[in-house]
C-alpha cells in the first residue's frame, strides 16, 4: 500500500523529542508518533531534527512492526509466493516489511516448522536462518512461537 494511503489509516502526532539537541530541539516538534488506528500499533522516531525524516522512519518502523505482529492466514496447498519476493532484500529496502510478513505468514501456516516454510519459500537452511536472525524482534517471535509448540529453538550457527 502506498505511504499516503497507509497514512490515511493512521493518526500522526508530533512532539518535542527528548535528548540532546539544544535550542533547535526545544523549539520544534520534530519527533513523530504514528499509530495505526485499526490495530492500535504505533511507532516513534525522533532521531533527526527533520520532522519529514522522522515521519518516514516512524512509518517504516510501523510497517515492520505490523509485519512482525500481525498474521494473515494462508492456505499452503495453493499458496504462491509473490513475484517480488526474495529473502535477499536489504533491511533498508521499503519492501522489507512485506518480505518479513510473507516469511512469518508461511511459518505460521506450517505451524512454525522451518523445514516446511523453507520448502514453500524455496530457500536453504542457512539463508532462511540468516534472514530470521537479521532482526532481533523477528528472531524473538520465531523462537517464542516455536517454544510454545514444543519445538526446539533455532540456532544461528
Amino acid at each position: 500500500m502506498p505511504d499516503d494511503a497507509f497514512l490515511r489509516q493512521c493518526r500522526v502526532e508530533t512532539f518535542r523529542g527528548p535528548g540532546p539537541g539544544g535550542q533547535k530541539r526545544n523549539k520544534t516538534s520534530s519527533a513523530v508518533r504514528i499509530t495505526h488506528l485499526r490495530t492500535d500499533l504505533h511507532a516513534i522516531a525522533g532521531e533527526s531534527r527533520s520532522q519529514a525524516t522522522n515521519r518516514a522512519v516512524a512509518l517504516g518502523r510501523l510497517r515492520l512492526r505490523m509485519a512482525i505482529e500481525l498474521r494473515q492466514p494462508i492456505d499452503i496447498a495453493v499458496y504462491e509466493l509473490p513475484e517480488w519476493f526474495t529473502t535477499g532484500v536489504a533491511v533498508s529496502n521499503p519492501v522489507y516489511p512485506q518480505v518479513v510478513a510473507v516469511v512469518l505468514d508461511v511459518l505460521a501456516a506450517t505451524d512454525w516448522s522451518t523445514a516446511g516454510a523453507r520448502k514453500l519459500i524455496g530457500v536453504g537452511s542457512r539463508e532462511f536462518t540468516s534472514f530470521l536472525h537479521r532482526d532481533p524482534a523477528i528472531w524473538a517471535v520465531v523462537q517464542r512461537e516455536r517454544a510454545s509448540r514444543g519445538l526446539r529453538p533455532l540456532s544461528n550457527t
